[in-house]
């Protein structure tokens, strides 16, 4: 057994190099974890909620470029998000051509317009327009990116067969609810909006798969200068969380 060092490390010493632990079918590695104090760690809280508490949806959009880089950085904190059974099931386009945002909005204000006028219900309507939305949707040609968020429903192994994507809808959500605040952490803006009825036609247009459904369009950018959003108020903690 050769003894020969490499680096100043014996080349029999492997403990610079993650433990391997079998659990089952797949390895395990040591957890790395960097713990902070008691002290720091409600800095933090307090800092992310205030953050995440400026966060807005906008409707109003600037036409200034956004590097495309940035939009990169955020899809890939999405990523990162939990999923069932580690299956990922989502999938990200993201949409600069003004071509094909064109082709997205027309889509989009065809069946919103029937929603509008045959669909929705009275009530529906009026909870919508106290937030000053209706069926034109300007924003999705003046935002300088679409993002259109897929769930996928089953995926396909290596093999071609047909892979079960536990608790997709869950696992899409919580990649979503990452890339609002990865978005909102890189100083830009965006806008939940759900393309009701149109999804189909989209994934079409963007080639997906029919076992990609389309979950959420997210129009992002920098506010435009005259933005205004809904004077809305969000509901108070006692409102929301309970210690039992």
């Amino acid at each position: 057994v050769s003894t020969q060092s490499t680096g100043g490390v014996d080349a029999r010493d492997d403990s610079s190099r993650p433990m391997m632990v079998s659990h089952g079918n797949e390895p395990h590695i040591p957890f790395v974890f960097d713990r902070i104090s008691a002290a720091e760690s409600l800095q933090r809280a307090r800092e992310f909620a205030n953050h995440a508490h400026k966060r807005r949806s906008v409707r109003m959009f600037s036409d200034e470029p956004v590097a495309l880089e940035v939009v990169r950085e955020c899809v890939r904190a999405a990523g990162s998000a939990p999923s069932g059974a580690n299956t990922q099931p989502w999938t990200f386009s993201v949409v600069k051509s003004e071509e094909i945002k064109q082709k997205i909005r027309v889509l989009v204000e065809a069946e919103e317009k029937v929603n509008y006028e045959k669909r929705m219900s009275e009530e529906w309507k009026g909870d919508l327009e106290k937030i000053g939305t209706d069926w034109q949707k300007e924003y999705l040609t003046e935002a300088p990116y679409l993002i259109i968020a897929f769930k996928e429903t089953y995926g396909i192994k290596q093999d071609g067969s047909k892979q079960t994507n536990y608790y997709f809808d869950i696992s899409a959500g919580l990649a979503c609810g990452m890339l609002l605040c990865a978005l909102h952490t890189a100083g830009l803006v965006t806008l939940t909006s759900t393309p009701m009825n149109a999804g189909g036609k989209i994934r079409q247009l963007l080639g997906r798969p029919e076992r990609e459904k389309v979950m959420l369009l997210l129009p992002v950018g920098y506010p435009a200068a005259d933005a205004t959003v809904p004077n809305l108020t969000r509901k108070a903690l006692n409102e929301i969380m309970h210690v039992h």
